[in-house]
């Protein structure tokens, strides 16, 4: 159990209130870890999907991170509007590859960069026609504070009232694990039980083989392999069509070995970016 403890994941539902990085930090201490981190974060007043990586899984958050995120929110406007030219003026202007700046109070530097809107719907409005349900689904790190109020801009004025976030990459709702639970079944745990703990983890080489391509390598190159080798193509197996430069998980079997990218050195088929002893 203290193995997969330092080599997994959970999907915490995050309430309002506490910040991302507090949230991490709370389950970094209940269950004695040396590090943790979320991946993906959310405003304190946000709801919902929060991975957290615990232990040595840390060092593969970069791989889930990136990954696409989808959310249900509302939107709150300054003036009365019409839900169907709303719409339309989101899908002209909303839609597809967009440009944003991170608004002032985010954690990244505030240059603006290209993110792409997949869908933003909205799915009922309010009485007064000034408060609009919207469902929406964005790359990673497309800020929906800044879509609503960007929109705002145009229209007299708007902002985002409540958001909760339903998925992030591998994760969703399905998976959720509530806070009070978390702390029940690590109650359990230090008594003894581990069952209801260990539910609620998902193994890293699990969640690995849900973002990368997977690669087979022969047993007899394990050893080199942990000693920081390069991945040889004498020693994959199976017919492979990656690219260089793409990165792809390494196993022997149900064995992860790590993380390598591919090359396009002659006989060097991959080398290592995260080895995994």
């Amino acid at each position: 159990m203290k193995d997969l403890l330092n080599f997994s994941l959970i999907n915490i539902d995050k309430p309002a209130g506490p910040t991302s990085y507090s949230i991490s930090e709370f389950i970094q201490r209940q269950l004695n870890l040396s590090k943790t981190s979320h991946m993906g974060t959310l405003d304190p007043k946000v709801t919902g999907v929060l991975p957290i990586t615990l232990g040595r899984a840390c060092k593969l958050a970069g791989y889930f991170i990136k990954h696409d995120k989808s959310y249900v929110g509302v939107l709150e406007t300054h003036k009365e509007q019409d839900i169907k030219k709303l719409q339309k003026l989101i899908d002209n202007k909303f839609m597809g590859k967009i440009l944003q700046t991170p608004p002032h109070r985010s954690a990244v530097k505030r240059e603006e960069r290209e993110r792409e809107v997949y869908s933003w719907k909205l799915t009922e409005a309010s009485e007064d026609n000034k408060s609009f349900l919207f469902e929406t689904r964005v790359q990673g790190g497309t800020y929906i504070r800044k879509l609503c109020s960007d929109l705002g801009d145009m229209i007299g004025g708007a902002h985002m009232g409540e958001l909760r976030r339903t998925e992030a990459g591998i994760f969703d709702e399905s998976t959720l694990v509530k806070l009070d639970d978390f702390v029940e079944a690590v109650k359990e745990y230090k008594i003894g039980n581990e069952a209801r703990l260990k539910k609620m983890l998902l193994p890293a080489e699990d969640a690995i083989r849900k973002v990368l391509p997977v690669v087979e390598v022969d047993k007899s190159a394990i050893k080199a392999l942990h000693m920081g080798k390069p991945l040889l193509y004498s020693n994959v197996k199976g017919d492979l069509n990656l690219k260089p430069g793409e990165v792809f998980a390494l196993f022997y079997e149900n064995q992860f070995i790590g993380v390598y990218k591919k090359t396009d050195e002659e006989n060097i088929f991959g080398r290592s970016e995260f080895v995994f002893n």
